[in-house]
């Protein structure tokens, strides 16, 4: 089983060789500051009513937030809802910006 968290680093390169799915669990007025590109907007609270419509549990999914708290939540929550691969991604959107793209603003 994967761990519960993924580094910026690691999910940069699992993306780049379209191997996850981005899901942001951010507000939206959080992504008027920060954003990646691809991902999908899902905001924590409406995680529960879109999951099983939106994701499928046989991909490989980053969840990310701010700094990887509210990411963490819904991680755990998904694999308990049976989608065993997804990951948080640790230090969230702030990690990214610090690791990967420094283009990304940060907040």
């Amino acid at each position: 089983m994967l761990d519960y968290e993924i580094s910026a680093a690691d999910a940069a390169a699992l993306l780049k060789e379209k191997g996850a799915r981005l899901i942001d669990v951010r507000e939206p007025w959080e992504l008027t500051t920060a954003r990646i590109e691809g991902c999908l907007e899902m905001p924590m609270g409406e995680v529960p009513a879109r999951a099983h419509q939106e994701l499928d549990p046989e991909d490989r999914l980053v969840v990310v937030c701010h700094h990887g708290i509210r990411s963490m939540n819904v991680t755990v929550w998904l694999r308990n809802q049976g989608f065993e691969q997804a990951q948080s991604l640790r230090g969230g959107i702030d990690a990214w910006s610090a690791e990967v793209d420094p283009g990304v603003g940060r907040y």
